[in-house]
């Protein structure tokens, strides 16, 4: 294992010089820290646990989010930290919360791993991150002990993944449809720029092949994962004579609903809806969503499990939950053509 004296040898400085760099000293210049934590990095150097304030040993972990919503109980990413908080909790870690996209004072933009060792965190977890952002770069190459949320990266031991099975929830969903009697399914995608987004429509076109169903192409959009995009993809949806939307998000759907009925039709009498999560408000829509369920605790407790392992050198790549099928009022049996 990898020590203070190790790296101070390797650069010819006073053990105390590292000492005082990992621990972000105030009499220590931007550069030489800057040289410590690359030399660290390079030689694998591993966060230690420290004793907290009534002398337990305990490790130093954080949540990087960036894009998702998650202070209050209906926002997907409030049960996701709840559950990776709760497992730390018996573990005796701590976590910090570090909202990318709302405090300029956590920026990664100079080195992810600079930036883990600068602050002692033994490994993270991120959510909310698209597979274009930036940080990915940096990720990619990384030597800290890495979590995603439905993003992966195949080449670096030192990352992993957990996700629901989206072949899984989709195949719960067209099945559903096809036992009521429809056909012609159109599928509302979230942002065209996410792994999961890319997976979802995969699943989609391969599974209404399997379930021997017509897949037509001007009845695939993408939106976002966020309300308010339904209205742009809809009306073409009901005229193409669509009589089933599956929704890649509760929150797209929920808008789908809105549409719907601001055009004349009926849900689900003139056309069934399934969304795709079960947040909480789901079951309170009007009428409520049928859905496929992500359980959230469960994805942010198998988060930290992964997170663990990571740390204590398993190469573990992926952990990947399955999904249910929520049947509510949205969805009914098929009716007659709507044009």
């Amino acid at each position: 294992m990898v020590t203070l004296k190790d790296i101070a040898g390797r650069l010819g400085i006073a053990t105390s010089t590292v000492s005082k760099c990992l621990n972000n000293a105030d009499d220590i210049s931007d550069e030489t820290k800057q040289l410590v934590y690359d030399t660290a990095l390079e030689m694998g150097y591993k966060i230690k646990r420290r004793k907290n304030n009534i002398g337990m040993s305990e490790r130093r972990v954080c949540i990087l989010i960036d894009n998702m919503e998650y202070e209050n109980h209906d926002q997907f990413g409030f049960d996701l930290i709840l559950g990776f908080k709760t497992s730390a909790t018996t573990r005796n870690w701590q976590v910090d919360i570090i909202p990318i996209n709302l405090n300029a004072s956590y920026t990664l933009a100079n080195n992810y791993d600079s930036f883990m060792l600068q602050n002692q965190y033994s490994g993270a977890f991120l959510i909310g991150f698209s597979m274009h952002n930036d940080y990915f770069t940096q990720i990619r190459k990384t030597k800290i002990p890495t979590v995603l949320f439905d993003n992966h990266i195949n080449d670096n031991m030192k990352v992993g993944y957990v996700a629901t099975d989206c072949y899984d929830g989709i195949h719960h969903a067209i099945e559903h449809l096809k036992e009521l009697g429809h056909k012609k399914i159109a599928f509302l995608n979230g942002t065209k720029s996410t792994m999961i987004s890319e997976e979802r429509l995969k699943a989609f076109i391969q599974i209404m092949d399997e379930l021997n169903l017509t897949v037509y192409d001007d009845l695939m959009e993408n939106g976002y994962y966020v309300p308010n995009s339904a209205k742009y993809h809809v009306p073409h949806f009901l005229s193409a004579g669509a009589t089933a939307i599956v929704c890649a998000s509760d929150l797209i759907a929920s808008d789908v609903i809105n549409e719907v009925t601001r055009h004349g039709y009926s849900v689900p009498d003139d056309i069934s809806v399934i969304g795709f999560d079960d947040l909480p408000f789901s079951a309170n829509l009007t009428p409520p969503l049928t859905t496929i369920r992500q359980d959230r605790l469960s994805l942010g407790k198998s988060a930290l499990m992964l997170l663990d392992g990571l740390i204590n050198d398993l190469p573990i790549s992926r952990m990947i939950l399955h999904a249910k099928l929520v049947e509510r009022n949205s969805t009914a049996h098929v009716k007659t053509k709507l044009i």
